[in-house]
């Protein structure tokens, strides 16, 4: 069975040719994202239930809250390196971890959304640079929240001011959490075509040339076989993996390195 050209309008449809739709995210990405952040939404509903006085009395059960908030605490990390697994994934990890000249620049300017013909004005790859440093916050976040979440659940080992600082740093990244979480989401729900590619994986053409230029042009480029790559391969490996590797943030190498 041969992949899907990921520049392919809908098929078998009537009426006028339809935007071509891009594969952004495969079902391996969409999963590892849906439920760290379902893990994440229960940790910070728990949280609020066990340290507000309002919840807890309105919710009650306070042990079997400390429970749901401590096991989904420690399987944070689980599905991100389960996902490892994935090429896709694994690419995508390598996108956000590299900063390039026109990510400053995107900080920087007011009019970083802005489009001249159809295409936006930066060279953005796969990712911006506020998913970036989202996404640097939230690992972060992760493995900050699970250290000092170890020592109040594990107090035995820890000194008392130990334990006191992985209290004060718990509380107050929980708030900060918050935010950002609360942030994420805005972002989300004003872009309608980022929200619909995280939900079902597939973004329009313009939509993409819009706002992530840089990444819709590696996607023509493996499309049209100027990426060089093999053919075969599943599709939703084959978009991912090669559009991150043809995005700005992405030195040149050679064909075969990973």
């Amino acid at each position: 069975m041969h992949p899907p050209d990921p520049l392919h309008a809908d098929p078998g449809r009537p009426g006028p040719a339809r935007p071509a739709r891009l594969l952004r995210f495969t079902r391996a990405e969409r999963s590892i994202h849906h439920v760290t952040a379902l893990l994440m939404g229960v940790c910070l509903v728990t949280a609020g239930m066990l340290y507000l006085p309002l919840l807890s009395t309105l919710v009650g059960h306070r042990e079997l809250v400390k429970t749901v908030h401590v096991w989904c605490g420690f399987a944070l990390p689980v599905p991100i390196v389960l996902g490892l697994v994935s090429r896709a994934f694994r690419t995508d990890l390598r996108s956000l971890n590299r900063f390039a000249p026109h990510d400053w620049e995107w900080l920087r300017r007011g009019d970083r959304r802005a489009v001249l013909h159809g295409r936006g004005v930066l060279p953005v790859g796969k990712f911006n640079a506020g998913q970036k440093l989202n996404a640097a916050f939230t690992a972060g976040a992760i493995l900050v929240m699970l250290g000092t979440g170890e020592m109040l659940t594990f107090p035995g080992p820890w000194p008392v001011h130990w334990r006191t600082g992985a209290t004060f740093v718990h509380d107050w990244l929980f708030l900060l959490i918050v935010l950002v979480v609360a942030g994420h989401l805005w972002e989300a729900f004003r872009d309608r075509g980022a929200l619909g590619g995280m939900l079902t994986g597939r973004v329009d053409s313009d939509w993409a040339a819009r706002h992530h230029p840089g990444w819709w042009d590696a996607v023509q480029r493996a499309a049209t076989g100027a990426t060089g790559g093999r053919p075969g391969t599943a599709s939703g490996e084959a978009v991912s993996g090669t559009s991150g590797n043809g995005d700005p943030e992405f030195a040149k190498r050679r064909p075969g390195t990973s």
